[in-house]
């Protein structure tokens, strides 16, 4: 067989997993690792998320006297998730989560622990973000930059991988289409890094029918093509039923309002002027499933100045504002007419649940309906990040995370816990890149 291409690593996609991967693959001065991204210009879901990291045990939550830990971490995800069979991934990535947290902060990427980001499901404070609240985009940058400064690394832009080439059951590279011609590149090691298939209406249809049609956030190019790849190579798929949903997509404008909102006393309200749920209960995902089921769904996210001081500074709230997609209300009245409510009605409403605070004039409301984001079925894996066929061997040569793997949500998209993409995104590629670059220094040895 001709090659065109000859390395050592080659990973499919370059956002969060695929260029984790890629950086501590390449710690390996030995290795060359080449990264094929199908268009840096269409982004990535890590590039357009809030870029918050959730890890247990950081010295950032030292420092702020913050008792947590990764085991702490994984039992509050498999509680959500109710997956007890995915327990060794997830301890392998909570396990990794502070360490990836702290590497980054010695990288130089300017990381504080989100104290004021409560969420749903975590015992503890343990979403890290940037202290700018800049976003995913921010870290995205900082990690390419990052890449781009190893020599025995390459990102390749424009270059959508789309075949697998495997020899007697094991995979040995990867085929390439560039520049409007194909290349095969031969690899020690395949990594499929690329995003899940969230943006393919006929895979949606078939995985996920349940969820109606929700409003798309995600990237166009999450249309699962690595899935098949592995597939005829005898993988399997688990939980593809599951998916990264949120309750708090603004209508008609696609921002999102923050999940911490819920936490400072905002209030649902939905169009017959019922409170239907106790808002802290929910993670943005379950809340998903909630909104669907209420009347045209949708419903009034209502909070006050209070509110908006506390969470005005988070990424999501500023491109809210400066979408136009928040309405100020100065009085009760004025809020009710919006409600198609009397000024009783709308009192009733806002009557805070037991322990809560009750909002106060003025008012700011955001009408919010449920989208989808990013899918969580994918590829079976092993705790190293090897893919796994159907008697549960590895799949020689063959390794995937991010939104090619088997997520953390369980089998149902409520399993869902903020930080949960990232988390396996960024944790499956540095446990990849680790494995790769151990794996020649002991063949080195030997």
């Amino acid at each position: 067989m001709t090659w065109d291409i000859e390395v050592d690593v080659a990973v499919v996609g370059g956002g969060a997993c695929g260029v984790m991967t890629a950086l501590r693959a390449a710690g390996d001065p030995g290795l060359v690792v080449a990264v094929f991204e199908r268009s840096a210009r269409e982004g990535c879901n890590a590039a357009i998320s809030s870029g918050s990291l959730a890890a247990g045990g950081t010295r950032f939550q030292a420092a702020a006297g913050i008792d947590d830990s990764p085991r702490r971490h994984a039992e509050d995800i498999l509680r959500a998730s109710g997956d007890e069979e995915w327990r060794p991934v997830v301890e392998a990535l909570c396990a990794a989560a502070p360490r990836i947290v702290e590497w980054l902060a010695d990288t130089g990427y300017p990381i504080e622990i989100g104290t004021d980001m409560p969420r749903a499901g975590m015992t503890a404070p343990r979403l890290h973000t940037d202290t700018g609240r800049l976003g995913g985009a921010r870290l995205m940058r900082h990690l390419r930059a990052l890449l781009a400064a190893r020599d025995n690394a390459a990102f390749v832009d424009e270059a959508r991988a789309v075949d697998l080439v495997s020899r007697d059951g094991e995979v040995t590279g990867v085929v390439v289409a560039q520049n409007g011609a194909l290349q095969r590149v031969r690899a020690g090691a395949v990594v499929l890094a690329a995003d899940g298939f969230a943006a393919d209406e006929a895979l949606v249809e078939q995985y996920l029918p349940h969820l109606g049609t929700p409003f798309y956030g995600g990237v166009s190019t999450s249309t699962g093509d690595a899935l098949p790849w592995a597939l005829r190579l005898g993988a399997r798929l688990r939980n593809m039923g599951a998916g990264l949903r949120s309750g708090l997509v603004v209508v008609d404008h696609g921002t999102r309002v923050s999940p911490a909102l819920p936490f400072n006393g905002a209030v649902l309200v939905n169009l017959d002027g019922e409170r239907f749920v106790d808002e802290e209960s929910k993670g943005y995902s379950s809340m998903a499933g909630v909104l669907r089921r209420q009347p045209g769904e949708r419903a009034a996210m209502i909070w006050d100045a209070a509110a908006m001081a506390a969470t005005r500074e988070s990424e999501m709230m500023r491109e809210c504002l400066a979408a136009g997609a928040v309405q100020d209300r100065a009085t009760l009245g004025d809020l009710a007419a919006s409600l198609h409510l009397t000024t009783g009605q709308a009192d009733r409403a806002l009557a805070p649940l037991p322990g809560r605070r009750r909002l106060t004039a003025p008012y700011h409301l955001a009408w919010v309906t449920h989208g989808l984001l990013a899918t969580q079925g994918g590829l079976v894996i092993d705790p190293s990040g090897r893919v796994l066929d159907e008697a549960g061997a590895p799949i020689p040569g063959l390794y995937a995370g991010g939104g090619t793997a088997c997520g953390l949500a369980g089998p149902h998209s409520d399993g869902y816990l903020s930080g949960n993409g990232l988390l396996s995104a960024f944790g499956m590629g540095w446990i990849i890149g680790n494995h790769l670059a151990e794996r020649t220094t002991r063949a080195q040895v030997q």
